[in-house]
């Protein structure tokens, strides 16, 4: 039985270019960039070249690009930074949404636990935040903005570069955007975006696990969490992780190259499933359908009444690997925080799993998955009662 693993959204299977890479770079060179011998110095040099290579394909410049372990410390890094550093006196002001990932609300509500006051926007039917709302919340005491790209449990498509275009008139809010998610599967114009801090994961775009980057606009102050030898210009101390930046870099150019050709592909495919869901009576789809929307890589369906994990694990017997909510949630029995904001019930938010596709998916594969995924739901039909 061929395994078909439709988890993209969690972790992708990483380019064999970038496998031998990390393992090359990992044998030859293993010396800490900080060291002034020969070897160091090398090392440094691949370093500054990856972030050179980082900031072409991102737009924009070599000293924005600070290179983290991944989306977890560069989010914490831009919420925490920025509140920090901010020169404001009293109390401190937060705008964010319901649906952003549990490394951006948890630090969020840490931060509120320090004294911040917060803000939650609404979202409406189909998860997205209105720029209106952003402009209607902002207080003489707002420091700080984030709102996501891509959502990562339903794909949706935040109005990021609007939202930048309107807090250009308040040069006292910094801006985040969680990337996680958008980098290599949708466009943007950092350098027209009006975003301050802009944070990426390289094994989100099939590079390595424990790298990634964060993208820190000219004059955005930012506090360290890290204290120690000062590297990534003092924002990020610690020993540079060189096979990981390296590979980082190398697996961003090989998907920016690619971006549109790939997402045409994955939007046809995304289309295909849909209308294969649909003639699964039982499930209920939670994304919008049109591609202007959403990113290509993600369908977010339900089974009401059913608790997620039980489909998630009789696909797995028949060799297909999905996950519930987001892979830092899933373990969590509760409804989809996300799923709950957008006003769907708690049935549905608490019946959800994701299917996310990726660049290896064939329609032959999309149709094993409806297939299976079929099957699955009808073997759960007379338990479906006892569920509830």
């Amino acid at each position: 039985m061929k395994t078909l693993y439709f988890d993209h959204c969690a972790s992708t299977p990483p380019y064999e270019q970038v496998v031998r890479t990390v393992g090359e770079l990992m044998a030859q060179h293993y010396a800490n960039a900080a060291a002034l011998h020969r070897s160091g110095v090398e090392a440094a040099r691949l370093v500054e070249r990856a972030r050179a290579a980082v900031a072409e394909r991102m737009g924009a410049r070599p000293e924005e690009v600070v290179f983290t372990s991944g989306g977890t410390e560069g989010n914490n890094l831009a919420l925490k930074g920025v509140y920090f550093a901010s020169s404001r006196r009293g109390p401190k002001h937060i705008v964010t949404t319901p649906i952003e990932h549990a490394s951006v609300d948890q630090t969020v509500r840490q931060l509120q636990r320090w004294g911040a006051t917060v803000t939650y926007l609404p979202v409406d039917a189909t998860g997205r935040v209105s720029a209106a709302d952003v402009a209607a919340a902002l207080r003489p005491e707002t420091v700080l903005v984030s709102v996501m790209h891509v959502n990562n449990e339903t794909g949706v498509i935040q109005p990021v570069e609007e939202i930048g275009r309107l807090l250009a008139g308040h040069p006292r809010v910094r801006f985040h955007v969680d990337g996680v998610q958008a980098v290599g599967k949708v466009p943007l114009d950092w350098a027209a975006s009006g975003i301050d801090l802009y944070t990426a994961s390289a094994h989100k775009f099939r590079g390595p696990k424990g790298a990634g980057f964060m993208l820190v606009r000219e004059g955005t102050p930012l506090e360290p969490l890290l204290a120690g030898g000062g590297q990534e210009g003092g924002l990020r101390s610690g020993t540079s992780n060189v096979a990981g930046i390296v590979g980082t870099a190398q697996a961003l150019r090989l998907a920016m190259e690619t971006r549109e050709a790939r997402a045409a592909k994955m939007h046809r495919l995304r289309r295909q499933l849909l209308g294969l869901v649909r003639g699964i009576p039982e499930l209920v789809l939670n994304v919008p359908e049109e591609a202007e929307a959403v990113a290509p890589h993600v369908v977010n369906v339900s089974y009401p009444g059913m608790r997620p994990e039980v489909l998630v694990h009789l696909l797995e017997e028949q060799g297909v690997l999905v996950s519930t909510q987001s892979a830092c949630s899933s373990k969590s029995l509760k409804p989809s925080r996300v799923l709950l904001a957008m006003g769907l019930d708690e049935a549905r938010a608490a019946g959800s799993i994701r299917i996310s596709l990726g660049d290896e998916h064939t329609e032959e594969d999309i149709r094993l998955l409806a297939e299976r995924l079929g099957a699955a739901v009808a073997k759960l039909k007379p338990l479906e009662r006892s569920m509830r």
